[in-house]
């Protein structure tokens, strides 16, 4: 690890801009602040602006407009001093195939100027660490979608960097890989004090492992909280409702109950926060009788963090 001097956010970023050409508005004045040894994860849908986020945040990419500092250096004017400091695993695979698990990660350690001794022993300790031993010294071919993954988690981490960012780290694993990779990214933080910004499309990822949510949409950041906060405010109990007529009249009299504690409407999908579903589940539907609108799916469940990314989205994510 580098020695620490910094005493303000981790990762910070003020009035985030990106423009591609003179039409795509990718960011649009981003303000982050994220504190250390914390897991943050940016949600949000397809082409919200996460990628670019983390693109400027590691040096790929440089803003329109704005700012960003990792562990205080500027990412524009300290681009060198940025790299030194962080890892990052891509959404895509970027492993050599024809080499080995411990050849890639050897390459990798000698990018950096690392002795012969310093990359034997970071190899052996991180390879332990993820579990992968007994593979080291097979061709990468030859893995797993979960072993690669987890291969490119440790080659993030061959640096000892301050701060780790995971672009989609668990995307396209099974239930069983991606549990296990959860358990490897909380180890990082709780055992060896790293900071780490990741982008996921699993809201049970986000919420088990994450501090601190930040949700991403068009370019701006529309929410933020710890996972316990933003889904309080959904209410105890979460009413899904779908069906077809006019909307309007039946969200109005729902909205004006006086056990509705928040309520959403978006691409036809209703979400109801209530006191108690259950209770309140033949009121919602004698309503829609009397306001002419026509149920055809009605649900009641504990508020998650999906519930939370549909109402500033208007989005689901679909597994």
């Amino acid at each position: 690890m580098h020695e620490k001097t910094q005493n303000g956010p981790t990762i910070e970023t003020k009035g985030l801009v990106k423009m591609y050409g003179d039409e795509v508005l990718a960011l649009d004045g981003i303000d982050l602040a994220i504190g250390a040894n914390t897991i943050y994860s940016l949600l949000g849908p397809n082409g919200a602006g996460k990628t670019t986020t983390l693109s400027i945040l590691t040096t790929l990419l440089e803003p329109t407009a704005g700012s960003a500092k990792v562990y205080g250096l500027d990412v524009v004017k300290q681009a060198n001093e940025v790299r030194k400091r962080i890892g990052v695993t891509f959404q895509e695979t970027v492993l050599d195939e024809a080499l080995t698990g411990r050849q890639a990660l050897d390459f990798h350690g000698k990018l950096y100027n690392q002795s012969t001794a310093m990359r034997q022993a970071k190899i052996e300790e991180l390879l332990t660490l993820v579990e992968l031993e007994d593979a080291a010294d097979r061709k990468i071919r030859t893995y797993s979608g979960g072993m690669k993954r987890r291969l490119e988690l440790i080659r993030g981490l061959m640096t000892e960097p301050d701060v780790l960012f995971l672009d989609e780290p668990t995307l396209g694993l099974d239930p069983q890989s991606r549990t296990r990779l959860g358990d490897y990214i909380l180890d990082l933080k709780v055992n060896r004090g790293l900071t780490l910004l990741l982008t996921t499309h699993y809201m049970d990822e986000a919420q088990l492992l994450s501090d601190k949510v930040g949700i991403i949409d068009h370019g701006k950041i529309v929410a933020e909280g710890t996972p316990s906060e933003l889904i309080e405010q959904m209410g105890e109990d979460v009413i899904q409702v779908e069906g077809q007529g006019d909307i309007g009249p039946f969200v109005e009299a729902v909205k004006a109950l006086p056990f509705t504690q928040e309520l959403s409407a978006a691409n036809g999908v209703i979400q109801i926060g209530v006191d108690s579903g259950n209770r309140r589940l033949v009121q919602v539907v004698s309503i829609a009788g009397e306001k002419g609108f026509r149920i055809e799916d009605i649900s009641v469940s504990k508020p998650t963090l999906g519930d939370v990314f549909l109402k500033y989205t208007g989005r689901q994510f679909r597994d």
